[in-house]
């Protein structure tokens, strides 16, 4: 995983040539915001364990059938495994805003995660619905503007909710 000055650098030294205007306002810009990227990363490691909690209960209520007797979730293992892996997923979300860089979650969590729910019987979608409800409470928290950084953040709150979808996508 590269940070944005280093895959920056790494692309203009491919290219033998010198970093640009465009990517040096981009990387202005980044550096502007970075105070806010904080206070979004903080604000979700602070309320991770509450985002992952209300998710599953949210889940549960929403689908008895996958998580009632009979279900793919109904034993209190793959209940417990369910909050995990949301925290899981919660956590490298947290590792993309604060990197402004999806490898990291695509490699280290996503890749594969489909098939793995796929071979324990598992909905996706059910998985996703999960992931979406994390979302809705992560960015309400997030862009929450007592207490932070002042200025517009509806850019880092779409960047937070493209993440989210993308882990989504990844495992429906």
């Amino acid at each position: 995983m590269l940070d944005a000055f280093s895959r920056v650098t790494e692309q203009a030294d491919r290219k033998g040539s010198y970093i640009g205007e465009d990517q040096l306002n981009a990387l202005s810009s980044m550096v502007a915001e970075s105070n806010k990227r904080l206070d979004v990363v903080n604000r979700l490691t602070s309320n991770a364990s509450t985002i992952t909690a209300n998710a599953y209960r949210a889940l549960v209520a929403e689908q008895p059938d996958v998580f009632g007797p009979g279900g793919a979730c109904f034993h209190h293992r793959n209940q417990a495994a369910c909050i995990r892996d949301l925290g899981f997923i919660l956590r490298y979300v947290t590792y993309s805003m604060l990197a402004a860089d999806a490898s990291v979650m695509d490699d280290r969590c996503l890749n594969g995660l489909r098939e793995t729910y796929q071979a324990l019987g598992t909905p996706g979608a059910t998985v996703a619905s999960g992931i979406q409800k994390m979302k809705d409470a992560a960015v309400s928290i997030a862009n929450d503007p007592n207490g932070i950084t002042r200025g517009d953040c509806s850019a880092l709150m779409s960047e937070l909710a493209g993440y989210f979808d993308r882990a989504a996508a990844a495992v429906s």
